[in-house]
């Protein structure tokens, strides 16, 4: 029993929980380091480890292990010591105010407390570790710095956001009217300790993966002409004097002024240009170099490397050496498949970070819902409030607006025809605009038709008294005239029908007339009016007649053209600017239905938003939409048409709209 009170604690939830990631994040690090930093192979976890650095690299992250979990228990039990006995007494009468004031103002502080806490424990931590441990080359110390830094920020944001449930039901659980005490940090500072850390260790990952990816790189071919320098100006079967062996060692040439040409023997170095090597060189040299092709290396994380050959001399033994410092270059390919990596880690962390926070906003979801859908929900039912920002806030209001009239609402439904009557304007207004794009080209046609005329009548009056024209002459130019008046009257019908189309569209829709219109005359009103809209989209409209265009439909034609047009303009948008594109606007009769389909092969819906489609003024174009198109469309068909819109939608693949009218 006692050991199920102990692990049901919330110190010791959060314990367990900051343990685990803490060791996760401890051993991906021990892994990763000797990577990113491209320690020498063979330099940790072995004898050499421990004579460079007293201990082996496994001994200090078990160190720092121990050390980094026996502080998080110790203080984590401590600061949440009065939350661990309110939870043994919390079905108790005997608790007071003060003391749930406290344990609030603990849940509040301590998540904010740990996380900074948790960036700067590590970082002294293993620097201290790695200091102490023999390991002081400056520029080494600096890249485990930051490299841990980067670590320790993912560290805190980690344990921040998985324990955060534990601290909202402690929150939940103590709510009090008017008890928010403690820090108290705007939601945008929230959004910035959690996302910023986490967009800086992306960074410093990126370049240290990109660092040690070119480092390898160049240290191949460094190490290759080197060794291959020695190997052609030695002879490893011969016996050189020590003079020879600097004469000859002088004649190699070096690429950079940075490189050091030396010689080491038993109890002395020989430099011959350069700096000298490092304690950690000369004695990887003698120890490591001949088990990796004569390749040796300089401290942890040191960017130095170089070329060994080892040789007999008159006074013994010696390693001719020649050390080279290797700089970055980017390795495209990889640095993008380290790119994907991190973006996965930053999609994984800003997951779990969203439910964190949906977690609080879903109480006031779930309140709101409850009135709307009549569950239960009264107006003096109020919600707790276990946030101390901006949802804290919006949970206030929310039940502050509980107690207010409901006229707004009631007003709002009176409005919706006024709302329905302007959305129709505004469309209109909108298809109004292609109205010059569609009769400039006849009007230019007829003008040079008009011309054309002019031309041939002039010949044809130059041409009456002329003895050489015939009457074959004469029917040519008449049948040349009559082609001209011949298209003059095609284009001036298409106008006609322009202009028809238009004036029927400022029709007000609540007008009931009881006419009847074609297939044929309803899909060339669609065709006229969405022409210039399709056009400018370059988006193809391909009209699919699989039923005869003479069929009579009941009704206003404009109310169903200003409908068709609606879903042919919302196709057009889901395709979010793609060009090339295809509608298709299909006609078909079964049994005594016709249907119009329309659809497109875009962005499809999300089943939240399919649901309430046709139940609600819902839109999918944030402030650019209002919801009314669709919704009023479902009602131009049910009450003028008393027909019906069925809708098929599957993300990624598409949308279709069914227009189902009855035949009589």
């Amino acid at each position: 029993m006692k050991k199920h009170v102990f692990l049901k604690k919330p110190s010791s939830r959060i314990v367990f929980r900051y343990g685990v990631i803490a060791c996760a994040f401890l051993i991906i690090c021990a892994v990763l380091i000797p990577v990113l930093l491209n320690y020498a192979p063979g330099s940790i976890n072995t004898d050499f480890d421990i004579k460079m650095s007293y201990i082996s690299y496994t001994q200090q992250f078990l160190l720092i292990g121990l050390v980094l979990l026996a502080v998080i228990f110790i203080s984590t039990k401590l600061l949440l010591k009065d939350i661990d006995n309110w939870y043994l007494n919390k079905d108790s009468n005997s608790i007071d105010k003060k003391l749930i004031q406290k344990i609030r103002k603990k849940c509040f502080n301590v998540p904010y407390i740990i996380f900074f806490f948790e960036i700067f424990l590590p970082t002294i931590g293993i620097a201290s570790v790695v200091f102490f441990t023999g390991s002081h080359h400056s520029v080494m110390m600096i890249k485990i710095l930051v490299l841990i830094i980067s670590f320790a920020f993912l560290l805190a944001v980690f344990t921040y956001i998985f324990s955060k449930d534990v601290y909202s039901e402690i929150l939940a659980s103590t709510y009090r009217e008017g008890i928010n005490i403690g820090i108290r940090l705007n939601l945008r500072y929230k959004i910035a300790m959690q996302i910023l850390p986490v967009f800086i260790t992306v960074l410093l990952l990126t370049s240290f993966i990109g660092y040690s990816r070119s480092v390898k790189e160049k240290e191949d071919i460094f190490f290759t002409v080197y060794n291959e320098k020695l190997l052609n100006s030695f002879d490893q079967n011969s016996i050189y004097s020590i003079e020879d062996v600097k004469e000859i060692l002088n004649k190699i040439d070096l690429y950079n002024n940075t490189d050091s040409k030396f010689i080491i023997l038993d109890n002395d170095i020989i430099s011959i240009s350069g700096n000298l090597p490092s304690d950690f060189m000369v004695s990887y040299t003698k120890e490591l170099s001949s088990m990796y092709n004569g390749r040796t290396y300089d401290s942890y994380g040191v960017d130095t490397q170089g070329a060994t050959l080892y040789l007999q001399t008159t006074q013994g033994p010696c390693y001719v050496c020649i050390s080279y410092c290797i700089s970055s270059i980017e390795t495209v390919t990889f640095l993008i498949w380290d790119f994907v990596l991190l973006i996965i880690i930053i999609g994984f962390v800003l997951y779990y970070f969203s439910i964190s926070l949906s977690k609080d906003i879903t109480i006031v979801t779930d309140g709101l819902n409850n009135i709307c859908n009549g569950s239960g929900q009264t107006y003096n039912q109020k919600l707790p409030v276990i946030s101390n920002d901006e949802l804290g806030d919006l949970v206030t209001a929310f039940n502050n607006i509980q107690s207010l009239n409901t006229t707004q609402v009631r007003q709002l439904k009176d409005n919706q025809n006024t709302l329905m009557e302007k959305e129709r304007l505004a469309s209109l207004g909108q298809l109004i605009g292609g109205i010059a794009h569609n009769l400039k080209t006849p009007i230019m046609s007829i003008s040079g038709a008009a011309e054309g005329l002019n031309d041939l009548i002039k010949e044809y009056d130059s041409s009456i008294d002329d003895p050489e024209v015939n009457s074959q002459d004469h029917h040519e130019i008449a049948g040349e005239m009559a082609n001209w008046v011949s298209k003059i009257k095609t284009h001036t019908e298409y106008m006609s029908d322009v202009i028809t189309a238009v004036k029927g569209q400022a029709v007000n829709l609540s007008n009931e007339t009881d006419i009847s219109f074609t297939v044929g005359e309803l899909l060339k009103r669609v065709n006229i009016l969405m022409k210039h809209e399709l056009k400018n989209a370059i988006i193809y409209l391909n009209i699919k007649m699989l039923t005869d265009e003479n069929t009579i439909i009941n009704g206003d034609v404009n109310s169903l053209v200003q409908v068709i047009n609606n879903m042919i303009s919302n196709s057009i948008q889901a395709y979010e600017g793609k060009t090339d594109q295809t509608i298709d606007l299909i006609v078909e009769e079964d049994k005594n239905n016709l249907i119009i389909s329309v659809k497109d092969y875009a962005c499809g819906m999300p089943e939240k938003v399919k649901n309430k489609l046709f139940k609600e003024m819902i839109t999918t174009k944030g402030k650019n939409g209002t919801g009314l198109g669709l919704y009023m469309s479902y009602s131009t068909i049910r009450a003028h048409f008393n027909g019906d819109i069925l809708l098929e939608s599957e993300e990624g693949k598409g949308t279709t709209f069914s227009i189902l009218l009855p035949l009589n």
